[in-house]
């Protein structure tokens, strides 16, 4: 097994639970759309995707014609802009884990679907910035997660082997462009799998937070040594 040099992570549901603030802003697009308000957990299953995705999901439930995606778009944007970070909450274990894989001597990216203009203040306002050396978004690249082409940007920019990074996430997308990159994968359990159990998804391992996802790099890059 070659050692582990550099670690991709995707950025809600894996990182932070950001469905607080992301419910919020839709429910406010769909208020300016006279629409009624959405469960929470119903737009939970719609996150993954990019905000795109999100706001077209979002209003598969209206009856005759769906308003104007780019009308819809916009007011979730300035809606998210007022609410982004307000809400989210950093998963247990990500600081430790964090700091443990820094204290490896891996560098760290975060590949995300969120804009960068989202992306980048979420991570300020949350205290992670500074453990990234590099932030990709869902507008960084021509193309978005599951493809694998914002994966391999990153290992382009920090200047590693797509063998010798590890994408850390916890959906389908995440898995798919990993593979397709030729990048190893570990997934978290408590993401926003669109639904899904993330258990059916063919990953090199579940683990329960970034700070165990931190103890299989090092456990692995030992047994590389050895």
């Amino acid at each position: 097994m070659m050692k582990f040099f550099s670690a991709l992570f995707d950025l809600d549901g894996t990182l932070l639970d950001t469905i607080p603030d992301l419910a919020l802003a839709c429910n406010a697009m769909r208020a300016d759309l006279d629409l009624p308000a959405l469960p929470q957990e119903r737009i939970a299953t719609f996150v993954g995707k990019g905000t795109e995705n999100l706001v077209r999901r979002a209003l598969v439930d209206v009856p005759g014609a769906a308003p104007d995606t780019a009308q819809a778009l916009d007011l979730f944007h300035r809606h998210y802009a007022l609410c982004n970070g307000r809400h989210s909450r950093l998963y247990p274990g990500v600081l430790e884990g964090l700091r443990d894989f820094l204290d490896q001597g891996l560098r760290l990216a975060v590949v995300t679907n969120k804009p960068e203009r989202f992306a980048r203040p979420l991570l300020e306002q949350t205290g992670l910035a500074p453990y990234f050396e590099l932030v990709v978004g869902g507008d960084t690249c021509a193309r978005k997660k599951p493809d694998p082409l914002p994966f391999l940007h990153a290992c382009e920019q920090l200047g590693m082997a797509a063998a010798s990074t590890l994408v850390v996430g916890d959906s389908l997308n995440d898995a798919q462009a990993a593979r397709a990159a030729g990048i190893p994968v570990l997934l978290v359990p408590y993401g926003y799998n669109e639904g899904r159990d993330v258990q059916s998804l063919e990953s090199d391992g579940i683990v329960a937070s970034i700070a165990c996802a931190a103890r299989w790099v090092r456990q692995a890059n030992q047994t590389a040594n050895a």
